[in-house]
């Protein structure tokens, strides 16, 4: 069995399948997991998420920001953007059963001694806390009223975690961290300005998994989100979001083994322009 984790997609299908040839993926045997952001922006957002739901075990994705964005905007048209690509999953007839499954994912996953998440965590997080938070707004998202907490998603505080944090504040925080940072300061304050290549930042900023006394040093994480960085390896980290939707790259990581194996091919096109 072949474990290979595939950085952000974003609505590219049919590069996401030229991927699965090159690696020839087995569904019966090998597992795929997704570092998020499975749509939007793509031209094939429903036929990504439609074959992702089909793969069952054989595959695991955490959410990303544009799939949250998916769920908030399928409940409040008001949040849809001009740049939006998912039109074609809200006139789907299999809407509500893509969507509901989509809930269902969670934020973050752990095996092998490894953690896959879409974005990054706070310094003041271990393992054993991170899956706790993680657990938290999982199930908040699952709820029966979790309209509630779409619609209070989108806002930049509380920018720093304090064990006070409670409500939605909390599940704010914990979310923003998972699907959304990419820089904080020193003390765990996050940005959400800068989202550029590493020393574009402003000088009191540092990648997430740069922080001096980070608690969660000691565990490797796969992470997705940061088109600008690129394929990364460092701090006990690899980022695998290789701006397929840039007209660059899909790249998949083979975990399983000794030694970690890089695949990617090519974007078809480039989508996004800067």
């Amino acid at each position: 069995m072949a474990i290979y984790a595939i950085g952000d997609i974003q609505g590219c299908f049919d590069e996401l399948l030229n991927l699965l040839d090159k690696i020839s993926f087995n569904e019966h045997s090998d597992r795929l997991w997704f570092t998020g952001d499975l749509v939007n922006r793509g031209e094939k957002s429903l036929e990504t998420l439609r074959f992702i739901k089909n793969l069952g075990s054989a595959s695991t994705t955490v959410l990303g920001n544009h799939d949250l964005h998916l769920l908030v905007t399928a409940n409040f048209p008001e949040r849809i953007k001009k740049k939006d690509t998912l039109q074609a999953i809200f006139n789907a007839p299999d809407r509500d059963e893509l969507l509901d499954w989509l809930r269902q994912q969670p934020l973050f996953h752990y095996e092998n001694d490894i953690g896959l998440l879409h974005a990054g965590l706070p310094p003041q997080w271990d393992l054993e806390q991170t899956r706790a938070m993680a657990t938290l707004a999982e199930t908040a998202l699952r709820c029966a009223d979790y309209k509630d907490l779409l619609a209070q998603l989108y806002d930049n505080q509380p920018n720093i975690w304090s064990k006070k944090l409670e409500g939605i504040e909390q599940l704010r925080f914990i979310l923003n961290c998972f699907t959304r940072i990419r820089f904080c300061d020193e003390k765990g304050r996050l940005d959400f300005k800068n989202s550029g290549e590493i020393g574009s930042q402003p000088a009191n900023l540092l990648p997430w998994f740069a922080v001096k006394n980070r608690k969660s040093a000691n565990t490797k994480f796969i992470f997705g989100h940061w088109a600008a960085l690129g394929y990364y390896e460092g701090y006990n980290c690899v980022a695998i979001d290789t701006g397929c939707i840039w007209g660059r790259e899909l790249t998949a990581l083979r975990l399983d083994g000794d030694n970690t194996q890089r695949f990617s091919v090519a974007a078809k096109s480039q989508k996004l322009q800067k």
